[in-house]
C-alpha cells in the first residue's frame, strides 16, 4: 500500500512539476523570445489578444481631457482625449483583467508605475508597453532633456549627434518607465505651410534616411537592454506632401514619387531594424492608408519583410468611417483597417468589442488576430518588460537632465542654427554695441522648446534674453516684450520698440511662430496648425520694419518650425539667423553665435521660399518646373536647400574624379580640396549632388548623394573623399525597374545645392 501511495504522489509531484515548467515557460527569461511568445499566445483568451492590439490614453490624461473638452471639440480635436460613458473605473478594471495592451499620452513615472502594477494584477501578468511622442527627447513630459527638434538637427548634417540624442533620449525615457517612442518622422517634408515640417529632417530624401536610421539605431540600441526603446517610423505616407499644405489632407503621387521621395527612408528605416511603423493619416491616391493593404502588406511585408508591428495613428481607423467615407460604420472600419495589415489601434474603447464580434463571426480569423499579437509581444520581450515592467523613481533623476545630456542639448543647438545672412555686423562686440533693444514674441518665451514640448522649469531653459545677458554681461540691454501670441500683439507696444530703437546702439528682433502645446488653440506652427500663407503672422513685420527704421543696425532672429517668406528682412536688414526650435539651451547657443563665442556651421534643410505662391519650392526638382519662370516676382527661392554662412570663408579646389568611365557596377572615388581661407576656425558642410544628364525618364536637376562635416583650422585645407556607388545612380526606369542607365553623371561638389556654390565634373557609365 505503502509502494503505491509513493509512486502516486511520485506520478502527481511529477505532473505537477511538468505542469509547473509549461507554465513558467513565457516568464522564463532564460528561454528564446519566440517560444515564450507562443507559449503566451496559446494561454490568452481570444479577449486578451484583442486587448493587446488596442492602446489607450492615460487615466490623468483622460481626467484632464474629459473636464476640459466639450463632445464636439472631442470629435475634431487630435491631442486630447477622453471616452465618452466611460469612467476611469471602468479603464482601472479592463487594465486588470488584461484588456489594454498600451497606453499613451502618459507624462510621470508615478502614473506609469501605477497602470503597470495594475497589468501585474491581471491574469497572465502581461505588462503594458507606454507610448509616447518623444521627437526630440521625452521633452513632452516635464524634467526631461529637449534638444532641439529634428528640422534643427537635420540642418547640422550630424549623423553621430542623430545617434546620440536618441540614445540619450531612450535612456531618460526607461528611467520614467516609458518604452515607446513615436519617432523618428521620415516624411520627406515638401511644401512649407504644413505645420509638421518642424518635426522632420528636411525635403532632401537622403539626408531624412540616414538621420532616421540614426535615430532608430540609438532608440533601439540591441533592443535587449534597460536603455533600449521601440522605435516607429511614421507616418506612411505622403502626408508631408498634402494637396492643400494642411496635415492629413488627401495626397495624391504617382508610385514613381512615392518610390524614389517618400519611400526611401522607411525602407531604410525598415533595414535598420525599426519594429514598429505609424501610417499616415491621409488618403493615398484614393485609399486611406490605415485600410491601404497595398501599403502594410504588399509593399511594407512582403518586399521589405518587416517583421515588427503596425500602429494607427491618433483615431485614424474611425476617420475611414467618419470622414473618408470608405467605411460604412466603425465596426467595418476595424475590419477593413485589420484585413489589410493593422496591428495595433489607437485609442477608443469600441476597438475590444467589435473586433471580437468580427472574430467570432468568422470575419476575422482568428490567425489573423494571433500573427499581431506574436508581433506586440514580441517587441515586450524583447524590451525586458516580463522582468522589469517597473521604473525606480530613486534613480529616475539620475539619468534624466544628467550633465552629459545637457551638454548634448547645447551642443546640438549650436550645430544646427543657420546664419542666413550677414553684412559684416556680425559677431557682435560688447565695447561697440553698448546698449541692445531687445524684442519680438520670442525674445523671452520657452516657446525655443519647440512642438511637442510641455512647459518645462525655468531653471532648465534658457530663453535668448537670458542668453544674451548670460554671455554679454557688460553689455545694457534694454527689453521690449511682445508677448508670446503673435496673433495678438500690441500696437502700443510695437510702437514702444520703434521709439526705444532709436536710443540703442543696436537692436535684436526675435520673431517667429509660436509652438507650445498647452495652448493649443493659440499656436501658429506644429501639428495640425497648417498656414495659407508662410508671413509672419500678427504685427511682426510690422515690429521689424519700425524698428530698422530707427537707422541702428538691426539682426532678425527666427525662432519657428517651418520655412517663413522673410523677403522685406532679407533684402533690408545686415543679419538673420535662423535658430529654428532650439530646444533647453537655444537662448545660450543664439547668444554664443551673435557675439562669436561659436562659428555657425548649420545648412538648410529644407528651401526657404520667398512666398507661398513659389510652392513648390525645392532643390531637387525636375528640369522643366521652371522653364517658363514667374513674371513680376523672382523664381529663386530666398535660401536654398544646404545654404548656411560662417563667419570664416571656404575655397573648394581641385575636384577629381579618378574614372571617367565604369560599367554598371563600378563606382567612382571623389575628391576635393576644401580650405579655410578666413581668421577663425570653423566645421564646413561639403556637399556632393549628382545628376543623370540624360535618361529615359525626367531625373530631378540634382540630388544630394553624400555629405561630410569637415572641421578646419584658419587656414587649413583638407581633401575630401566621396564614393560614388551604383545605389547612388539607380533610378527607375519607364517599366519601373531599379537600374543604372548607361550616359553621362555630372557630379557636382560644394557648400550648398546652389548653381554657382558647385565645382563640377562628369563621368560615363557604358
Amino acid at each position: 500500500m505503502k509502494k503505491i501511495f509513493l509512486a502516486v504522489m511520485t506520478l502527481i509531484l511529477t505532473s505537477s512539476f511538468s505542469n509547473g515548467n509549461k507554465k513558467e515557460v513565457y516568464k522564463d527569461a532564460s528561454a528564446p523570445v519566440k517560444d515564450r511568445v507562443e507559449d503566451l499566445l496559446k494561454r490568452m483568451t481570444l479577449e486578451e489578444k484583442v486587448g493587446q492590439m488596442n492602446q489607450f490614453v492615460g487615466i490623468e490624461h483622460f481626467k484632464s481631457a474629459q473636464a476640459s473638452l466639450t463632445a464636439e471639440e472631442l470629435r475634431t480635436n487630435t491631442a486630447n482625449a477622453f471616452y465618452p460613458n466611460t469612467t476611469v473605473e471602468d479603464m482601472i478594471k479592463w487594465t486588470e483583467t488584461g484588456r489594454i495592451g498600451s497606453f499613451l499620452h502618459v507624462l510621470t513615472l508615478k502614473e506609469a508605475n501605477y497602470l503597470q502594477s495594475l497589468a501585474m494584477k491581471s491574469r497572465l501578468q502581461i505588462p503594458i508597453i507606454f507610448g509616447i511622442d518623444a521627437i526630440h527627447g521625452n521633452a513632452n513630459a516635464p524634467d526631461n532633456t529637449v534638444y532641439p527638434t529634428n528640422i534643427g538637427l537635420a540642418s547640422s548634417f550630424d549623423l553621430d549627434m542623430a545617434y546620440k540624442i536618441a540614445r540619450q533620449t531612450a535612456q531618460e525615457m526607461r528611467a520614467m518607465n516609458m518604452h515607446w517612442t513615436f519617432n523618428p518622422n521620415v516624411e520627406v517634408a515638401r511644401d512649407a505651410r504644413w505645420g509638421r515640417v518642424g518635426e522632420t529632417y528636411g525635403e532632401d530624401p537622403y539626408l531624412v534616411t540616414l538621420m532616421g536610421v540614426q535615430s532608430v539605431k540609438g532608440y533601439q540600441g540591441n533592443m535587449n537592454g534597460k536603455e533600449d526603446v521601440l522605435a516607429c517610423i511614421k507616418h506612411f505616407v505622403g502626408g508631408s506632401e498634402p494637396l492643400n499644405g494642411t496635415n492629413g489632407a488627401p495626397a495624391d503621387l504617382s508610385e514613381r514619387t512615392l518610390r524614389e521621395v517618400f519611400f526611401p527612408p522607411f525602407k531604410a528605416g525598415v533595414e535598420a531594424g525599426a519594429m514598429s511603423l505609424m501610417t499616415a493619416h491621409n488618403e493615398l491616391n484614393g485609399v486611406p492608408c490605415h485600410t491601404n493593404e497595398w501599403l502594410m502588406e504588399d509593399v511594407l511585408r512582403k518586399e521589405w519583410k518587416f517583421p515588427g508591428f503596425v500602429v494607427s495613428d491618433w483615431m485614424d481607423i474611425e476617420h475611414t468611417h467618419d470622414l473618408h467615407a470608405t467605411a460604412e460604420n466603425i465596426k467595418e472600419a476595424f475590419y477593413q483597417s485589420i484585413m489589410a495589415g493593422m496591428d495595433m489601434h489607437m485609442h477608443g474603447i469600441l476597438w475590444n468589442e467589435y473586433v471580437v464580434e468580427l472574430v467570432k463571426e468568422g470575419r476575422i480569423p482568428e490567425s489573423r488576430i494571433d500573427e499581431s499579437v506574436r508581433r506586440i509581444l514580441d517587441v515586450k520581450f524583447r524590451l525586458g518588460l516580463f522582468e522589469n515592467p517597473y521604473a525606480d523613481e530613486k534613480q529616475s533623476m539620475k539619468i534624466r537632465l544628467s550633465d552629459e545630456h545637457r551638454a548634448t542639448a547645447l551642443e546640438a543647438a549650436r550645430n544646427g542654427i543657420v546664419l542666413l545672412k550677414n553684412s559684416g555686423v556680425l559677431p557682435l562686440s560688447q565695447d561697440k554695441y553698448k546698449k541692445v533693444l531687445v524684442t519680438g514674441i520670442n525674445a523671452n518665451d520657452m516657446n525655443i522648446l519647440g512642438d511637442w514640448s510641455a512647459v518645462q522649469k525655468e531653471e532648465n531653459v534658457t530663453t535668448i534674453l537670458e542668453g544674451l545677458k548670460m554671455i554679454a554681461p557688460q553689455t545694457n540691454f534694454d527689453f521690449v516684450d511682445q508677448g508670446w501670441d503673435p496673433r495678438n500683439m500690441s500696437q502700443a507696444k510695437v510702437d514702444e520698440a520703434a521709439d526705444k530703437a532709436k536710443d540703442a546702439d543696436l537692436n535684436i528682433v526675435v520673431a517667429g511662430e509660436y509652438m507650445m502645446r498647452f495652448r493649443w488653440k493659440d499656436r501658429t506652427g506644429g501639428e495640425d496648425t497648417d498656414r495659407s500663407d508662410i508671413d509672419l503672422v500678427g504685427l511682426q513685420n510690422e515690429l521689424i520694419k519700425k524698428v530698422a527704421a530707427s537707422g541702428k543696425p538691426t539682426i532678425l532672429i527666427l525662432v519657428n518650425g517651418r520655412q517663413l517668406g522673410v523677403e522685406w528682412a532679407a533684402e533690408n536688414l545686415p543679419a538673420i539667423v535662423e535658430a529654428w526650435e532650439p530646444g533647453m539651451y537655444g537662448g545660450q547657443a543664439v547668444a554664443e553665435i551673435l557675439y562669436g563665442k561659436v562659428n555657425p556651421s548649420a545648412k538648410l534643410a529644407v528651401t526657404i521660399p520667398r512666398s507661398v505662391g513659389q510652392l513648390q519650392m525645392i532643390y531637387n526638382h525636375k528640369p522643366s518646373q521652371y522653364f517658363h519662370p514667374y513674371v513680376v516676382k523672382p523664381s529663386t527661392p530666398l535660401y536654398p536647400f544646404g545654404y548656411g554662412l560662417s563667419y570664416t570663408t571656404y575655397k573648394y579646389d581641385d575636384l577629381t574624379l579618378d574614372k571617367s568611365e565604369i560599367g554598371k557596377d563600378g563606382n567612382v572615388n571623389v575628391s576635393v580640396k576644401v580650405t579655410n581661407t578666413g581668421n577663425r576656425d570653423g566645421v564646413e558642410i561639403v556637399q556632393l549632388y549628382i545628376r543623370d544628364k540624360f535618361s529615359c525618364v525626367t531625373r530631378p536637376v540634382k540630388e544630394l548623394k553624400d555629405f561630410a562635416r569637415v572641421a578646419l583650422k584658419a587656414g587649413e585645407s583638407k581633401i575630401v573623399k566621396f564614393n560614388v556607388t551604383p545605389d547612388k545612380l539607380a533610378f527607375y526606369d519607364k517599366k519601373m525597374n531599379w537600374q543604372v542607365e548607361p550616359g553621362e553623371f555630372v557630379v557636382m561638389v560644394g557648400t550648398s545645392s546652389e548653381d554657382s556654390a558647385l565645382l563640377k565634373r562628369s563621368f560615363l557609365v557604358k
